[in-house]
């Protein structure tokens, strides 16, 4: 048994607020003729979507414009293979197109844009006759409000090197502040919203649910696109409620809310997380086991950062390493046998799982990304135990694998075994640039936002600190500097999704998505997973709320 007395200097360091959601998903009842009834609909809107699709290949920039539409109103993943192969028409005819058309600037940053998103690496140098002699934007674009949106939109899908997509950010956020004021205020409403969330850093689900609000007040709206959002939307939301139930009854039969009380009960905020990853229907496998292992380690995170000994730690750790029940009775504790014997249950759960499909290797690869979490856990509890402050480069190193990016993005390719095999999952376990900026932005990221509360639970030195430490500035200067390391991150990320890439683009865009809904989670300067109030408003817009329809 454990020993009280021993345990107060250590124990309940931490006291997280409790589950904004209690029981509440985990009762719901899937309505089947519902959901029939917007499956019949989408399917006959969808042939009307596809017709107007290929119509508008009559004119580039109809098509273009259509193309982003689908985007923007998240449901363009239904005519994937047709907006791929047009994307490439257009991509390869691109030298003729700008010969012949004099586009204005709204045209050129969307085509820009939206040829970058899917891989096409238009040159930036189509930008150079918006500047003038002295290489400034010309004035004269200033009130072009719709040009300016369009052209800080696209300034995110810059790579390194790209000092004009640079200048165009700063002088497009500059303006559309002052320009959000003199619009009207559906179009101000849109500016903010661009300004807080630019659409390449948004979480697709999110993007489209707001945006399905903001075309609904275009007079110039396509009502039969937008019914198709709608029903779309509704219907998808069916199946993410539905598993947001599965999952909670999950969560509530390991019962580790009383369990493990110290611990941050948070099942709906992690499915927000594998949702924003990935939100098809055809991946439910993948968000429910995404959902398990981010929800598995931040148990293990929060055992390690509130409550265990260092003694105790290291036990879990080797039994961690071992992977075997044999290695329960080595640990001194009864929660962390409860705990462990979790993780144990999930891994079989994985191997179970992908034996059946005949890849066994998947979950080797997710059992490993596990452990090297665990190690870099255990490496921020040593720092804490010795009060020792590593060096920044020191910490950045460990931090890539307590980002838990690894094990995510390896629990999410179970699912998806038409384009993750053992090539991709060595390709992720070789640490690429794509994967390497992303969990750079994880971790620095939660630093920035978690930093001051970390310290009075007397966790280990968080980036930031190391930051100040190694290079004697200020908290507000290792801050910036650290933001600048994720704005670079995001290029790098950018970089690695141009093609010819060296993975599928289906598993890239879902990286992105990782970075994105991490964008999100850490906006405004909260944690949002740790005080959940902050994804409240999207766990209702996204899970709860269904959109209005009017006939």
């Amino acid at each position: 048994m454990e020993n009280t007395n021993q345990q107060n200097n250590y124990r309940g360091k931490a006291d997280f607020p409790p589950s904004l959601w209690g029981c509440s998903f985990a009762s719901f009842s899937f309505p089947q003729t519902e959901f029939e009834s917007y499956s019949r609909q989408v399917e006959e809107l969808k042939e009307n979507v596809k017709d107007m699709l290929m119509a508008s290949k009559r004119d580039p920039v109809e098509h273009i414009e259509f193309i982003n539409l689908l985007c923007r109103l998240g449901v363009s993943y239904h005519f994937d293979k047709e907006i791929e192969n047009n994307l490439k028409e257009i991509f390869d005819d691109l030298p003729n197109l700008l010969e012949k058309h004099e586009f204005d600037l709204h045209t050129l940053s969307l085509l820009f844009r939206v040829l970058r998103q899917h891989g096409f690496k238009m040159l930036c140098v189509v930008f150079d006759k918006f500047k003038d002699t002295n290489g400034e934007f010309k004035k004269t674009i200033i009130d072009d409000v719709k040009g300016i949106l369009s052209l800080y939109e696209a300034s995110f899908l810059s790579v390194h090197g790209e000092q004009i997509l640079d200048d165009a950010l700063v002088f497009t956020k500059a303006n559309l502040e002052s320009l959000a004021m003199q619009s009207s205020p559906r179009l101000a409403d849109h500016i903010r919203n661009a300004l807080i969330r630019p659409f390449h850093k948004g979480v697709p689900r999110i993007e489209a649910r707001k945006y399905i609000s903001f075309y609904e007040e275009d007079e110039s709206r396509n009502d039969t696109l937008l019914k198709f959002a709608k029903i779309d939307f509704n219907r998808v939301q069916l199946i993410h409620h539905q598993e947001l139930s599965i999952l909670s009854r999950w969560w509530n039969d390991l019962n580790f809310a009383e369990e493990l009380p110290y611990a941050r009960d948070r099942i709906v905020e992690v499915y927000v997380w594998a949702n924003g990853v990935h939100f098809k229907p055809q991946y439910a496998f993948s968000r429910m086991m995404v959902t398990k292992y981010i929800k598995i380690l931040s148990l293990v995170d929060d055992t390690y950062d509130a409550y265990a000994s260092f003694e105790e730690i290291q036990h879990f750790t080797n039994a961690i390493e071992r992977c075997s029940m044999n290695a329960i009775d080595e640990l001194p504790a009864d929660y962390m046998k409860v705990l462990y014997r979790a993780v144990l249950n999930l891994f079989n759960e994985t191997e179970n799982d992908m034996g059946k499909q005949g890849r066994s290797y998947a979950s080797y690869y997710l059992k490993e990304e596990f452990k090297e979490v665990v190690r870099g856990y255990h490496a921020e509890a040593e720092w804490a135990d010795k009060c020792h402050v590593p060096t920044f480069d020191e910490y950045v190193r460990n931090g890539l694998a307590t980002s838990t990016y690894g094990v995510i993005m390896a629990a999410s390719f179970l699912g998806m075994e038409e384009v993750a095999g053992g090539e991709e999952y060595e390709w992720l376990k070789s640490n690429p640039k794509i994967i390497k900026a992303g969990k750079t932005i994880g971790r620095l990221r939660n630093d920035i936002v978690g930093h001051e509360d970390e310290q009075k639970r007397g966790d280990c030195a968080s980036g930031v600190e190391c930051y100040m430490k190694q290079y004697d500035v200020s908290e507000k200067k290792a801050i910036e500097e650290i933001q600048k390391m994720d704005s670079d991150a995001w290029k790098d990320i950018n970089e690695d999704c141009m093609r010819p890439t060296n993975a599928p683009m289906l598993l890239l865009q879902h990286f992105v998505n990782l970075a994105r809904v991490t964008d999100v989670i850490y906006e405004n300067d909260d944690d949002s997973y740790t005080i959940p109030l902050g994804l409240k408003d999207y766990v209702a817009l996204l899970y709860i709320e269904q959109v209005p329809l009017y006939e």
